[in-house]
């Protein structure tokens, strides 16, 4: 499903983000991307969204090589990957099922198509009794759920959660986390950034462990970290 073929990074200042990285991600597993601040995930996940180029390799996504897209192309790669982030980003004008269908409307889906959908989707978060609340009268896991909605509205192969519990308290990261794991046993690629180590021990998925730009470790059931490292 990703392939990262002797990906290096250097921005313009200089600084080295990521150098000679080789991974594989299979379709259908469920991989933690983790390390300290600044060890290079964000590039990672960044290059994965086509907003940052590599200085040297090559990158494949179902198939796609990275490098091909043109322009134009582009849009339509990203609304193939759902991807959840730290802080929601929910509109706040639009309702429960109005930001779930949004997602639906930018690729062109039918009236129908998200009539059929989204309450589909909303049942499978647990929502479909606050569709028509807005944002602001969700608690944050509730608001979670909501983004999650909307990245698998469109039903895509790979879902990237960049640090999908960070703005959450413990008992709701475990029910998000769950729900993600459900979202994983039903077929979905998951690759999910965090530094929540008692999240990555408890589950003991793949773990990739970035540090320095290079790749530290890449362990089946692995953990967040071993003894002293990034200290």
């Amino acid at each position: 499903m990703i392939e990262f073929r002797g990906v290096s990074k250097v921005y313009d200042n200089n600084v080295k983000a990521l150098n000679d990285i080789n991974v594989v991600i299979e379709r259908g597993e469920f991989v933690f991307l983790v390390g300290p601040s600044g060890a290079g995930k964000s590039t990672f996940i960044k290059m994965l969204l086509k907003e940052v180029e590599p200085s040297e390799g090559s990158i494949v996504v179902n198939g796609t090589k990275l490098e091909k897209l043109k322009r134009n192309e582009i849009p339509y790669y990203r609304r193939k990957i759902g991807m959840v982030f730290q802080d929601f980003r929910l509109i706040q004008t639009l309702n429960v099922y109005e930001n779930v269908a949004f997602a639906m409307r930018v690729v062109g889906a039918s009236a129908k198509e998200i009539r059929k959908r989204v309450p589909m989707v909303l049942a499978l978060v647990g929502l479909s009794h606050k569709y028509k609340m807005f944002p602001n009268e969700l608690s944050g896991g509730e608001q979670q759920r909501v983004s999650i909605a909307r990245a698998l509205v469109n039903n895509p192969q790979v879902l990237i959660a960049d640090e999908p519990t960070g703005n959450l308290d413990p008992d709701t990261a475990k029910e998000i986390m769950a729900l993600i794991s459900d979202i994983n046993k039903a077929g979905t690629t998951i690759l999910m950034a965090t530094h929540a180590k008692d999240i990555v021990n408890t589950m003991k998925k793949r773990v990739i462990a970035i540090e320095k730009g290079e790749i530290a470790r890449d362990e089946e059931k692995g953990r967040y970290e071993h003894e002293n490292e990034y200290i």
